[in-house]
């Protein structure tokens, strides 16, 4: 077991009021971490001011603040001037862990962790400084971290750290027309992430595959942990759902989940569907994200559960975590087919909960899935639609899918998750200095 080490883990997706999928990352790496016995220190970019008698309270009013307040034009004009700057250095300051903190409800979002500190404005700030540069913002504290574990390419490096930076994947690289990035800067950054890095952190072969490849790095620069996610619970019941979903009943109906983009195959999915003129409905269930118009231009004009055949669609922008944990356990199958993911969280939740999955053969998909679903060509609707038209009618293979997922969902249980970080951290403390 590795000897108990100080890591920082960057608040950046945390912070968001909803979270992302990197959110849910860092929320687990931080939760391993802790139980391990490690100490987790979250590194924030809110503005909780100089004085340490009122930082909580303006830390966790920022935390719990749905959306960010406006920039008015007078600190738009601040932090461009701020972020102007040839060389830029931020000092982060330490925010009391006190009974304030504990009893705010933050559900996950806010780790335990053993320290926290916060720069205002501090990923913002350091974002437009390095498309102004294209160089790193320096960070600093008292008593800084071994290791600092940024969850995201952001342009900062702390200093007295060893710099971990997780790369998800390459998808604005792999699939340009995919993203709303500019992609001059997105390629600049990851690549000065990879050189500025002690190491570079990613959670499949295929995400490690395109770094080494796309950005000229050594393979022993790069480790796919993979990643973890905590067994969800769900209570039992068998009664039909209410809410936005009446009389839905459970193994009933098809269900897609995440952001409604280009990435997500989510035209092609509902096209495909369509052409199945089956009665089990399909329902997609997330926000409506860039283009998604176009992804649900296929939509029905009035879809509802019980329409006619081939017709029974609904989408939902939200669903609370307990309802929607529910609705994939009861689904009769998850569909999953993108396009190209860095690791696949939806897959891996699916099978830990006993669902049937339909995803398909690019990026990491495979590697998540194993042999515990139906492959498909994402390209292809016909392949799609057949692949859907199996898991309709076959309950045997829809059985023999439901016992294996959570077997194959183990590969990625916290405990190996927690070896394969350890095992990173202990090769970059003992051959990397920090910085």
């Amino acid at each position: 077991m590795l000897d108990r080490l100080r890591i920082g883990i960057d608040g950046y997706n945390l912070a968001m009021h909803r979270g992302t999928g990197v959110a849910t990352y860092s929320r687990a790496l931080a939760d391993t971490l802790l139980e391990a016995g490690h100490g987790v220190e979250g590194v924030f970019g809110l503005s909780v001011g100089r004085s340490p008698a009122t930082r909580e309270t303006r830390f966790v009013e920022a935390l719990r603040r749905h959306h960010p307040k406006p920039l008015n034009r007078r600190d738009a004009a601040r932090l461009m001037l701020k972020a102007a700057a040839p060389a830029l250095k931020a000092r982060a300051f330490d925010v009391p862990l006190g009974g304030l903190i504990a009893r705010a409800d933050f559900p996950q979002r806010l780790p335990a962790f053993s320290r926290l500190t916060s720069v205002a404005d501090l990923f913002m700030v350091a974002n437009r400084h390095f498309k102004l540069h294209g160089r790193f913002v320096t960070l600093e504290m008292e008593n800084p971290p071994e290791i600092m574990h940024w969850t995201y390419p952001v342009p900062i490096t702390l200093k007295g750290a060893r710099n971990i930076y997780t790369l998800h994947d390459l998808v604005p690289l792999v699939l340009p027309h995919t993203t709303l990035d500019m992609k001059p800067n997105y390629r600049r950054l990851v690549q000065r992430c990879v050189d500025e890095a002690a190491h570079v952190c990613t959670v499949s072969e295929a995400s490690k595959h395109d770094i080494v490849e796309l950005l000229h790095t050594r393979s022993d620069h790069v480790t796919n942990t993979y990643q973890t996610s905590l067994p969800p619970v769900v209570e039992a019941s068998e009664e039909p759902f209410g809410g936005p979903l009446p009389g839905l009943r459970p193994g009933g109906y098809f269900l897609f989940f995440g952001a409604i983009e280009p990435k997500k195959n989510v035209g092609r999915l509902i096209e495909a569907y369509r052409s199945l003129r089956t009665g089990t409905p399909l329902v997609i269930v997330g926000p409506r994200a860039w283009q998604s118009e176009v992804e649900l231009a296929r939509l029905p004009a009035h879809g509802t559960l019980d329409g006619p055949a081939g017709e029974r669609i609904v989408q939902i922008d939200f669903l609370p975590r307990a309802e929607l944990l529910r609705l994939i356990r009861s689904a009769r199958a998850v569909l999953f087919p993108s396009l190209y993911e860095g690791f696949g969280l939806p897959v891996l939740e699916a099978l830990q909960l006993g669902a049937p999955v339909l995803t398909s053969t690019a990026g990491s998909l495979p590697e998540v899935a194993g042999d515990t679903a139906v492959l498909v060509n994402p390209l292809d609707v016909a392949a799609i639609a057949e692949g859907m038209r199996a898991l309709d009618s076959d309950e045997t293979l829809r059985r023999r899918l439901s016992e294996d997922g959570p077997r194959q969902a183990e590969r990625f249980a916290p405990e190996p998750y927690l070896r394969r970080l350890e095992a990173m951290y202990a090769h970059v403390m003992a051959t990397t200095r920090p910085g």
